[in-house]
């Protein structure tokens, strides 16, 4: 672990590889699990707002839940996070031709329908970020369903920090994500 300003940050995010191989693993970080993705506070409000552009994207299943429980839910944890349906997949999760999952709220994104792209969990996958009075913490997730993006990574040679750069300036900065550029030259001389 390093320490970047307010950010404790694990070395794993700069020592493993991680590109998303969606032909092998379809999407499945969406569809399993017991947990929804989490929201942040500052989302929740977003997510209201943004639901009836993002509806028509959205699956029927998708729409009863969200329509009967909320654009989002508190978790067992006591954190806001993404309603399931069936206990299981995203409420947002859709499904293409080729029956891989993705995101409704993305694509209401990528079709100039919104502005925001989907939940900062999402976006900084396998990322995991957790706030704690004094710092947050930076970690990578480890989860067998990713496999094939961890090889896909190994052979591509892209580590996870640089696979979710994006989403780490979008939650952390540019300054910050510099600072964790320079940590990781250092750390794999």
């Amino acid at each position: 672990m390093f320490q970047l300003g307010k950010t404790i940050v694990s070395e794993e995010i700069i020592e493993n590889d991680f590109v998303c191989n969606l032909s092998a693993c379809k999407g499945g970080c969406c569809v399993d699990g017991e947990a929804g993705a989490p929201v942040e506070d500052s989302e929740t409000e977003i997510m209201v707002d943004i639901y009836a552009k993002v509806k028509p994207f959205l699956r029927p299943e998708g729409i009863k839940v969200i329509e009967e429980h909320g654009a989002f839910v508190k978790g067992e944890d006591g954190e806001w996070e993404t309603p399931l349906v069936n206990g299981s997949e995203c409420a947002y999760v859709i499904f293409d031709e080729r029956k891989i999952a993705k995101c409704g709220i993305e694509e209401a994104y990528n079709q100039g329908k919104i502005k925001w792209k989907k939940p900062v969990s999402c976006h900084l996958y396998p990322v995991r970020v957790k706030e704690y009075t004094e710092l947050t913490a930076v970690n990578y997730h480890k989860w067998q369903i990713c496999d094939p993006a961890c090889s896909l990574g190994e052979e591509l040679k892209v580590p996870v920090y640089k696979f979710v750069k994006e989403a780490l300036i979008r939650k952390f900065g540019e300054v910050w994500y510099k600072e964790l550029e320079e940590v990781a030259k250092d750390h794999l001389k």
